[in-house]
């Protein structure tokens, strides 16, 4: 069987980047872009003050007293010389005038009459932004690749960017099989179960920033199967979840061979989640899961969800990996590499985790409970106190409570 590494690896290489697309500055928001954009002006494009104060020469400033001699709000400028020993009173933002090379803050000063006096020593350029100070005309502000968060676009409208290039989002169709599957709003009956793991996978690639399209339920038959794969293959990948085994009802990598397609593996050396297989099918990646809820979400964490990154353009797609301390011992009696749900947590700068508990690959409220997934090597034991490696799964880890 392969391991995980060398499974991730043998399908990133199967996947390659989506179109482009226009989209208004807004919808750019976490959309990776696929060209440099420059910088068409220097930003700010004029020396400003970064207070409201007084603006003056520093050199003709003498007796710490000068004469106020206009007003500049923000929005204008003075096109006319400031004299030496004047100043004038100016708002944050507004251009330096002419002849003028410090500001000092309105707190700093006493007002009198028509002069002002510095009550504070003041270094010459105080308080003054400088033409090009942040970005230079002709600079690489964002590169190609960048992802677009609100930081990004914020720049981008300074740069009188309206409308830009991005990847699009990858369009991922998702297909349960089973003839106990129920869809939700149905009343379980005997033998039956209502079908979780189309919603949850759904979720799961709306959390990746692709469009899920839901294809339903496939009964277990080879052309009900087929049927059912040949219309998933109007979305950029499909997600298939149960069937994927060797039972007798197992039809899904028999559909994609007699569709024609090419099946690049169909175990990967992990628990939970072995039965597992990716293909290419119409030139289409096609990801068979398992059909327990858990092992099917590990194994979308593992190897969709990187996949749907890349096509949409990112560089970085895999979840960040930490190391952590066990709060309680664990064993890993078997012969394949386990993924434990676990809660981490942070204390005394030094990140801690503990097990959900049941570790089974039906027990989907685990889960829930958890945020992250600790690799638990074959047949090891590890005692309270030992490191061990966690995938984060959950993005708003450690932020702070109401």
């Amino acid at each position: 069987m392969l391991s995980i590494d060398e499974a991730q690896r043998m399908i990133l290489t199967k996947i390659t980047p989506l179109e482009t697309e226009k989209v208004s500055l807004f919808h750019g928001l976490n959309r990776v872009t696929p060209e440099n954009h420059v910088a068409p002006w220097d930003i700010p494009p004029a020396d400003n003050s970064a207070m409201d104060g007084y603006a003056f020469a520093h050199a003709s400033c003498s007796g710490g007293r000068l004469r106020v001699c206009g007003f500049l709000p923000a929005g204008e400028e003075r096109l006319a010389p400031v004299p030496p020993g004047e100043a004038v009173k100016i708002m944050t933002g507004a251009p330096l005038p002419l002849d003028c090379d410090t500001v000092v803050p309105v707190e700093d000063v006493e007002e009198e009459s028509e002069q002002i006096r510095l009550t504070h020593p003041v270094k010459a350029g105080s308080h003054v932004r400088g033409r090009g100070e942040d970005i230079r005309r002709g600079d690489v502000v964002i590169p190609a690749g960048s992802l677009l968060r609100p930081q990004e676009i914020g720049m981008l409208s300074a740069m009188g960017t309206t409308s830009l290039a991005v990847f699009r989002r990858a369009r991922v169709a998702i297909l349960s099989t089973g003839d106990e599957l129920l869809e939700p709003g149905s009343t379980p009956a005997p033998g039956k179960i209502i079908n979780s793991n189309s919603y949850s996978l759904a979720a799961q690639v709306l959390d990746a920033g692709g469009d899920p399209l839901l294809l339903g339920i496939a009964a277990d038959t080879l052309d009900a199967t087929a049927e059912k794969i040949r219309a998933g293959l109007n979305a950029d990948m499909l997600v298939i979840t149960g069937g994927v085994s060797v039972g007798d009802r197992d039809f899904v990598k028999a559909a994609i061979e007699a569709l024609g397609g090419e099946v690049t593996f169909w175990k990967v050396n992990m628990k939970p989640g072995k039965p597992l297989a990716f293909a290419m099918l119409q030139g289409k990646p096609v990801f068979a899961l398992p059909g327990n809820p858990v092992a099917a979400m590990v194994s979308f964490e593992l190897f969709v969800r990187p996949s749907i990154l890349k096509a949409m353009g990112n560089r970085r797609v895999f979840r960040p990996r930490i190391r952590a301390i066990l709060r309680e011992a664990a064993t890993n009696r078997g012969p394949r590499p386990h993924l434990v749900r676990g809660i981490v947590s942070l204390h005394d700068h030094s990140y801690h985790v503990s097990t959900t508990g049941d570790q089974s690959s039906g027990r989907l409220s685990s889960m829930i409970q958890g945020n992250g997934l600790i690799s638990l090597q074959p047949e090891a034991r590890y005692q309270a106190g030992d490191e061990v490696e966690v995938l984060l799964l959950d993005r708003g880890f450690e932020m702070g409570a109401l």
